[in-house]
């Protein structure tokens, strides 16, 4: 039986600036979260005002799949509820990486390296349309960081490998184990 894997990213309505640094992620407030289910086959988009939605559906997750969802997507979480979303069974693709390269990767560069597409957007210009009232541009953005994620999880299990471009440019592979 597959396992009921569920893809996520959020963006939010504040900087780290806004909120008097990086250790107040938790009052930076969410935006925009979207999923994808495996077992529904479909992504689902959140307000904020959905966010004990987006958080049930985290939990009824076989398995949790991000980038750099542990210290940043989780904690923008954690300033709606008690519960330790670390306790979810989680694979966060960024924080894999790193143990395995000794350095941090973007989800573009693996993306630009291995499918050779970019990201549509970035997190500030998230914020930005946020406070332009701008929330489908955000939900579109947020939809396709979730599929590119899903992509370099997909390849990783299939190739055992992702690409990634250094920052020099040259393109580097990886094996992974996902």
């Amino acid at each position: 039986m597959a396992r009921h894997i569920v893809y996520f990213d959020l963006e939010t309505q504040k900087s780290a600036d806004e909120v008097g640094g990086w250790h107040h992620i938790s009052r930076m407030g969410m935006s925009i979260g979207v999923t994808f289910s495996t077992a529904h086959g479909q992504y689902k988009i959140y307000g904020e005002k959905n966010v004990d939605d987006l958080l049930a559906d985290l939990r009824r997750a076989d398995l949790v799949v991000g980038f750099n969802n542990l210290r940043f997507d989780y904690e923008v979480l954690h300033g709606y509820t008690s519960f330790d979303l670390t306790q979810l069974p989680t694979l966060d693709l960024m924080v894999d990486l790193q143990s395995r390269l000794n350095h941090r990767l973007s989800l573009d560069s693996i993306a630009t390296a291995t499918f050779g597409v970019e990201k549509t957007a970035e997190g500030l210009q998230a914020i930005r349309w946020f406070k332009d009232g701008r929330l489908l541009d955000i939900a579109e953005y947020c939809c396709y960081d979730v599929k590119l994620t899903r992509l370099v999880h997909e390849h990783g299990c299939h190739y055992r490998q992702i690409h990634y471009s250094n920052r020099f440019g040259k393109k580097m592979t990886v094996p992974v184990n996902w």
